[in-house]
């Protein structure tokens, strides 16, 4: 599926839509700095039914949520430089044990999600607006 957004209220489309899709409890989320990952997991968990304040996981690496379907885990792995430092923040445990797994700069661990079923989510800012791709 592919989307555009033009205001911060757009996102809510693609937040239902998301919520309505998910089938798998991987969601990987790609994009440059300030593309709007962050944005998209809040209008995402509050889809979820989650009261909670969402963040940023930058410097935590993964923040923890509550919602009606079970735990959601929200990492960044930016700061990561390898698949050592991902499997040191106990990765596999959080995914046994979540409803859904959120993964921004994703790209030092997919290589493992090999025989694991995941959504893919990009986004790119084009300037005026944001072209969004989810699989």
């Amino acid at each position: 599926m592919k989307f555009s957004i033009y205001h911060i209220e757009d996102w809510q489309n693609i937040a239902e839509t998301v919520v309505a899709g998910l089938q798998h409890p991987v969601l990987l989320l790609k994009g440059n700095l300030g593309a709007g990952k962050t944005t998209f997991t809040q209008f995402l968990l509050k889809n979820l039914g989650s009261s909670d304040e969402v963040s940023s996981p930058t410097y935590s690496i993964v923040n923890e949520y509550t919602t009606p379907k079970g735990k959601v885990y929200h990492f960044d792995l930016y700061r990561l430089k390898n698949i050592e430092e991902v499997y040191d923040i106990g990765m596999e445990e959080y995914l046994d044990h979540a409803f859904l797994c959120i993964i921004e700069w994703p790209e030092v661990y997919e290589d493992e999600l090999y025989g694991i079923p995941f959504h893919e989510m990009s986004i790119s800012n084009t300037g005026d607006r944001r072209e969004i791709s989810f699989a």
